[in-house]
């Protein structure tokens, strides 16, 4: 091979290469930023020159730089500096202890924000604090905490800023709710439209643009901290190309991004959604930009009539009937232009509807060799996920059952949630893209803390040490675990093992299927 000389060794450490041939190495070789090899340390040195940067791991576990495909940096950033973080916080007293802190040192005419990255099931005490709890910690400034996006509650002082009154209506899909005399209480609900969430957040004080290039700053580098080098931002309401991009396009004139940013764009506005693609499409080139900083398609956001809010508190809303022909408005631009996109949907009959919209304008305008995905799609159907793999489509997934798991059981009941996304039968069908946070909306912390502790814990050795008889049970159904990544491969590394795979079963069978399962393991026991 002609000068294969690294440019960037990193040598004596952990490596974990996903390769079941080859699992473990302790160095690997990079030129051009691509790998030039992966192994042990002396192969990989004779690739060291006179220019190579060589970093002694010492015997640390190294990561690639994670890649967050669905995030809100843009917009997040511009307001991070003022946001109050709960993310891992356990208790309920404690995250009040912090609020109490936060709110003795921020000047008016500011206000203290919680802005998601945690849920009540976090707290030892299972509750939000409640509206008095906040006014007697805040009697002055303004609080407002977002959970999830399903509600909001603000302090009285926020709603004297935000000016909500007994004479203000609700807006079309959520609810200020009221005392016995008409006022609101301070509680805003998402039925399940989360628009009031963020219309009231958007009323609080901006930061200077200085002050918003520092706050996009810190964002990033507490994003490089978790091991997050690259995001695909998913725009966001409220979020006007190409004026509210001014801070991210300064720092990546400047050369001050620290994160790779590809950017969609969110439409903003509701019954003209056709005419924002069309002054975008043809004033903003695919790809244009630079590796850290790129246009990179439309969404998530394509027409409001398709937004089917993910609150499982709520029942699942129907979309129009105008939602196909202002989606297949939309579609064809973006085909005609060669745009990529990607489409919030949450349900399957979200996701149906489209696929309609797509198959047919792919009668006219093939959609091949187009990059197009869902984003979420929980409750996905077999056939859906069939139909997006015969288009060339794919699947987003994140992690939104973590956080409203515990609602969807109580809507829909715990077999439902058991195939809540359908992991298995999307990576079977080829459809899964990747993965993603949502933003802050999901606690950054606990998602990379947790891939941290999977990464360095390598239990193969504790499996081989294990002699005693093992049974290992999965079920060939389980949508969260892929058996043949799991039992089957556990089953290998035990000296004395027996492995039962059991047809049709989800994740959750010792408990949807302890009438089978609670007998085999006795019977394996007396054996």
């Amino acid at each position: 091979m002609e000068n294969t000389t690294a440019d960037l060794i990193l040598h004596h450490g952990l490596i974990k290469t996903l390769d079941r041939t080859n699992p473990s190495a302790s160095a690997v070789a990079i030129k051009d930023g691509k790998f030039l090899a992966v192994g042990h340390d002396a192969e990989v040195m004779a690739l060291a020159g006179p220019a190579t940067r060589v970093i002694d791991l010492k015997g640390k576990r190294v990561l690639p730089g994670l890649i967050d495909n669905h995030t809100h940096v843009v917009r997040g950033g511009l307001n991070f500096n003022m946001e109050l973080r709960w993310d891992g916080v356990r208790s309920l007293a404690d995250a009040m202890n912090m609020l109490k802190r936060q709110v003795a040192i921020t000047p008016p005419p500011q206000w203290v924000r919680v802005v998601g990255g945690f849920t009540e099931h976090q707290f030892a005490e299972k509750r939000l604090p409640t509206i008095d709890e906040i006014n007697a910690i805040a009697p002055d400034t303004p609080v407002f905490i977002l959970h999830l996006y399903d509600r909001a509650i603000l302090n009285a002082a926020a709603l004297r800023v935000v000016g909500y009154t007994r004479d203000t209506p609700n807006p079309p899909g959520g609810e200020i709710t009221r005392d016995a005399n008409g006022n609101p209480t301070g509680l805003l609900l998402a039925k399940p439209n989360a628009g009031i969430l963020y219309s009231t957040l958007a009323k609080g004080p901006k930061l200077p643009f200085d002050y918003q290039v520092n706050s996009t700053r810190h964002f990033m580098r507490e994003l490089n901290r978790l091991g997050v080098t690259g995001v695909i931002d998913a725009g966001g309401g409220f979020q006007n190309y190409p004026d509210d991009y001014a801070v991210i396009q300064k720092l990546a004139d400047e050369d001050q991004m620290t994160v790779r940013l590809a950017y969609n764009l969110f439409t903003q506005k509701p019954k003209q959604e056709k005419e924002d693609f069309l002054n975008w499409t043809s004033s903003v080139k695919y790809k244009q930009g630079d590796d850290y900083f790129r246009h990179n398609g439309a969404g998530e956001m394509l027409v409001f009539s398709a937004a089917d809010f993910e609150d499982f508190r709520e029942p699942r809303p129907d979309m129009p009937p105008e939602m196909e022909g202002e989606l297949e408005e939309v579609v064809r631009v973006l085909a005609e232009n060669r745009w990529p996109w990607r489409m919030h949907a949450t349900y399957d009959e979200t996701i149906s509807r489209a696929l309609d919209v797509f198959e047919k304008v792919n009668q006219d305008i093939p959609l091949e060799g187009l990059n197009w995905f869902f984003d979420h799609a929980e409750t996905i159907s077999d056939q859906s996920i069939d139909r997006i793999a015969a288009l060339g489509g794919g699947i987003a997934v994140q992690h939104r059952m973590a956080y409203q798991g515990e609602y969807f059981v109580e809507r829909y009941g715990h077999g439902a949630a058991e195939a809540t996304p359908p992991i298995a039968r999307m990576l079977d069908k080829g459809v899964i893209d990747n993965w993603w946070r949502q933003g802050m909306m999901g606690s950054a912390k606990a998602h990379y803390d947790g891939i941290k502790a999977f990464s360095e814990t390598d239990q193969t050795e504790d499996l081989k040490a294990i002699s005693v008889p093992m049974l290992v049970t999965q079920g060939d159904d389980d949508q969260i675990v892929p058996y043949k990544d799991a039992a089957e491969l556990q089953a290998k590394l035990l000296k004395n093992s027996t492995l039962k795979i059991y047809k049709g079963f989800p994740h959750g069978m010792l408990t949807t299927h302890a009438d089978v399962i609670n007998p085999d393991l006795l019977a394996f026991i007396n054996a």
